[in-house]
C-alpha cells in the first residue's frame, strides 16, 4: 500500500455507512479484491485521530464502538475518494509468477473468514474444509507434474 494513502482510504470506507473497525478492514480488503487488509494497529489509531479532529464520531452498538462520518468528514472523504483507489503496488515480474495466484489465495482467505464469521453451520464448515483440502491436494498434484 502506498505510504500515506491508508487514512484517505479508511475515511472513504466510511462513506458506505457507519461501521466498527473490523468491518472497515473488511471493506478495504474487499475493495482491494482481497489483496490487502489493513491491520487493527493501523486502523484503530487512525479512527481515534479522526474522532479527535472532528471528522468522525464514535457511538456504540451492541457493545461495539461504531464510527460515523461527520459533515466535515464526509466532505473530506468525498474530496479524497476521487483521487484514491485501493491498488496494492506489485513487483511487475510477480504478475507472471505468483501475483495472480497470491490474489486468489487472498480472496479464498477472505471468503473463509466471512464464512466463519457468518455463523455457518457445522455442515457448511465441513464442506468448506473439504473444498480447501481438495484445492491443496490439486496444487500438490500440479507440483508433481513438473
Amino acid at each position: 500500500m502506498r505510504r500515506g494513502s491508508v487514512p484517505s482510504l479508511l475515511l472513504s470506507a466510511l462513506l458506505d455507512g457507519p461501521a466498527h473497525g473490523y468491518e472497515l478492514m473488511d471493506r478495504l480488503e474487499a475493495a482491494s479484491g482481497g489483496t490487502w487488509r489493513p491491520s487493527p494497529g493501523s486502523v484503530y489509531p487512525l479512527l481515534q485521530s479522526f474522532v479527535d479532529s472532528g471528522l468522525v464520531v464514535g457511538g456504540e452498538d451492541d457493545g461495539r464502538k461504531i464510527f460515523s462520518l461527520t459533515d466535515a468528514g464526509r466532505e473530506r472523504a468525498l474530496e479524497r475518494r476521487d483521487g484514491e483507489s485501493v491498488d496494492v503496488e506489485r513487483d511487475p515480474d510477480d504478475e507472471h509468477n505468483s501475483g495472480p495466484l497470491r490474489i486468489e489465495m487472498e480472496r479464498l482467505k477472505a471468503a473463509a473468514r466471512q464464512l466463519t464469521s457468518s455463523g455457518a453451520t457445522s455442515e457448511q464448515t465441513q464442506e468448506a474444509i473439504a473444498a480447501v483440502r481438495n484445492a491443496r491436494q490439486v496444487l500438490y498434484r500440479i507440483l508433481m507434474d513438473q
